[in-house]
């Protein structure tokens, strides 16, 4: 019997960048760079990032990211993507779990995002967690000119608030 891979959320490291560039490239069509990634790692004191690592027989893989920008009382998702061969196990939903733990310890209330509208996926799980959809932005995504889905979570605490004993929402 194969043991399930144990799960572990952490802030991204440098040296996490590689396997955190290969996820961004299977994820979307307009990559971030790796500068960019470097940037929030190790300039940007607004930048939060965290990754989502499994351990398999001694063995960690980088499996999903995140990076979120604070300003003031605020969070900003900027990318948000895990790995496609371990989609649909809630590690997403993990990563901004921990992510919102954190943020709410450093005063944030509010998180905002921008997500394409035709990620239904990633729309779902963001409704899901309590975001409302409150905008589009028309032609946002260069490569396809497709329109943006704005999304806010206004009350940060109240999403743990609403959590039943077992830890579903």
């Amino acid at each position: 019997m194969e043991l399930q891979p144990i799960l572990k959320i952490r802030h991204m490291q440098i040296d996490d960048i590689e396997q955190v560039l290969q996820i961004e490239h299977l994820s979307f069509s307009m990559p971030w760079p790796r500068s960019s990634f470097r940037y929030e790692v190790t300039e940007n004191k607004a930048s939060r990032q965290w990754v989502a690592e499994v351990e398999r027989e001694d063995q960690k893989q980088v499996v999903g990211m995140m990076v979120c920008w604070v300003i003031l009382d605020e969070g900003h998702i900027g990318t948000l993507s895990v790995h496609p061969d371990f989609r649909r196990q809630k590690i997403g939903e993990q990563i901004l779990r921990q992510a919102f733990k954190e943020l709410i310890a450093e005063g944030v209330f509010k998180v905002f995002l921008e997500v394409r509208r035709s990620n239904e996926a990633a729309r779902t799980l963001y409704r899901k967690l309590g975001f409302e959809e409150d905008d589009v932005r028309k032609r946002y995504y260069k490569d396809n000119q497709e329109d943006a889905i704005l999304m806010h979570l206004e009350n940060l605490a109240a999403f743990f608030e609403k959590e039943h004993d077992d830890g579903s929402i």
